[in-house]
């Protein structure tokens, strides 16, 4: 996978206005940046695709380290590299799989019912404890907001995982495509209990 990322080409913008999803695939690279942030979530409602409403703060404060990303179901670039990586955080975490929590918020709300979520996480084996997440318009932007990836158009959305180890610390931001390894060495006590 890594060679064809390194492989993907880029887009000039005549090719943007032919391609929809030019902007997407530039975002496209091997390079994973790692930085600090302090955020918390804001109180707000979501739907989880269980079909239960729940409040975000309670659902990643209920004790365990987090795995955030942002995905929308129709999209064929960003989320699905995503996805696989959560996946893959899943199997190498084996039988201590369900201390993690594994997050998803759909960034695109009016599509991604909860029944489009349940079918997206089917495709990626999403265990137990790896939830996905949908709402209003305004829910998903606000979310979007406080981590700091709404661009406006869920077409230009930045790869990015975050990883909170503990409840209540600082939230570890990977930009651009971490590995399944490279998220995991954020988590030194579920890592540990392999």
């Amino acid at each position: 996978m890594a060679a064809w990322l390194a492989s993907a080409p880029s887009f000039a913008s005549a090719d943007e206005a032919a391609d929809p999803h030019a902007a997407h695939r530039a975002q496209l690279s091997t390079a994973t940046t790692r930085s600090i942030v302090r955020l918390a979530a804001p109180p707000i409602e979501l739907v989880r695709d269980d079909g239960r409403r729940v409040r975000l703060g309670d659902e990643l404060d209920d004790g365990r380290p987090v795995v955030l990303s942002f995905i929308y179901t129709s999209c064929t670039t960003i989320c699905p590299l995503t996805s696989q990586t959560l996946s893959r955080v899943q199997q190498l975490l084996g039988p201590e799989h369900e201390r993690v929590h594994l997050v998803s918020v759909s960034i695109d709300p009016e599509q991604d019912t909860p029944a489009r979520l349940r079918e997206y996480a089917q495709n990626f084996h999403a265990g137990r404890a790896w939830q996905h997440y949908t709402g209003t318009r305004t829910a998903s932007e606000l979310v979007q907001r406080v981590f700091g990836v709404y661009r406006g158009d869920k077409m230009s959305h930045p790869p990015a995982i975050f990883v909170r180890p503990a409840p209540g610390g600082e939230w570890i931001r990977l930009d651009g495509f971490p590995t399944a390894d490279q998220v995991l060495a954020e988590l030194p006590q579920a890592h540990a209990a392999q």
